[in-house]
């Protein structure tokens, strides 16, 4: 059984159905189980003894062209069943470029991103529906990436882990609400989880992406402390101080809002960024949001070489054409031979 499994698989490697060739003897077969055709003519009488001769050498030549017509109509079977058992060929390996990066997202929803500082539309929004609309769009923009999106508030928490499905984050980004992780701010933590869940990467294309609007809770894991262990990782952040100034801009006159603004640790997150090789960005309303992410989306994308792949070379029209001539010898052998 070993052996036969064997010779099937190596069979497979030149046909793609190679059941299919056998329909080889199908044609005697055939001939085997239907009847002989009778032939009702008289016999045939010859008056002449001297030409007896002559009507049997014709009679010769003749069985000689129907013998040579069946061995073409033969071999024209024999390569039809050829071409349908679809004969490949295995071409030079390639190994196809794969481009993108594992990248994890880190969303602030502590109580400050309810803040309404931010216009979309025309419209007065709240700090976390404008960040999920602008993170929305960036998610569009990075097929072939593997990302995971944090949100963090009291303590850091994966809502999607590392994934190229990108629709299911896009949904889970849709369905975070302010105020879901706690109130307070521990961007320590969220640093940490995320650089743990992005260890399994390759060490040169670790990304985290980090949106706050306020500064780390004490008694939470230090920021910078955390940045150094995402060095070390090889996990390089980008750091994103979002927030407006305590006004929002609507139809191009300053409103002031409520909250009058809240205070972010620009210098812990510049200084995050620093220490992994990353950057620093300060987006006050919506359209600097929109700019940030979309320089961060021009960042050269790692390429790493995908797995060595050979393609199988369709050959079937070899031997179907050859069976066409064949078959067209075949029925115009007769003709030439009686000619």
């Amino acid at each position: 059984m070993a052996t036969l499994g064997v010779m099937l698989s190596e069979w497979r490697e030149v046909f793609a159905w190679p059941w299919l060739l056998a329909a080889l003897p199908l044609p005697l077969l055939v001939r085997w189980l239907l009847p002989a055709a009778r032939d009702g003519s008289a016999a045939l009488k010859v008056p002449f003894g001297a030409r007896l001769d002559t009507v049997a050498a014709a009679g010769g030549r003749s069985l000689r062209g129907a013998a040579g017509a069946g061995a073409l109509a033969w071999i024209a079977w024999a390569l039809l069943c050829v071409a349908a058992a679809r004969p490949q060929q295995l071409g030079e390996a390639i190994r196809p470029p794969q481009v993108g990066r594992g990248m994890m997202l880190a969303l602030d929803l502590s109580g400050s991103m309810s803040e309404l500082d931010m216009s979309l539309g025309r419209r007065a929004v709240d700090r976390l529906t404008a960040a999920k609309a602008v993170l929305a769009d960036f998610l569009d923009r990075r097929v072939g990436d593997r990302i995971g999106l944090v949100v963090f508030g009291n303590h850091a928490y994966v809502l999607a882990p590392l994934t190229l499905d990108l629709a299911t984050v896009r949904d889970q980004l849709e369905d975070s609400l302010v105020g879901l992780a706690g109130q307070e701010t521990a961007i320590g933590e969220a640093i940490g989880l995320a650089v743990r869940r992005l260890r399994d990467q390759p060490s040169d294309e670790r990304v985290l992406i980090l949106l706050t609007d306020g500064v780390n809770t004490p008694g939470t894991a230090d920021p910078i402390r955390a940045s150094e262990i995402a060095r070390d990782e090889g996990v390089r952040i980008h750091t994103i101080a979002f927030g407006g100034d305590g006004s929002m801009s609507l139809f191009g006159i300053k409103i002031p809002t409520a909250g009058g603004g809240a205070e972010v640790d620009e210098a812990a997150l510049r200084r995050i960024a620093q220490v992994t090789g990353g950057r620093f960005f300060r987006a006050q309303d919506t359209a600097e949001l929109v700019g940030i992410y979309a320089e961060i989306n021009r960042l050269e994308p790692v390429q790493r070489p995908g797995k060595a792949v050979r393609p199988r070379l369709e050959r079937y029209a070899w031997p179907l054409g050859g069976a066409f001539v064949f078959a067209l010898l075949a029925f115009l052998w007769p003709r030439r031979r009686t000619a």
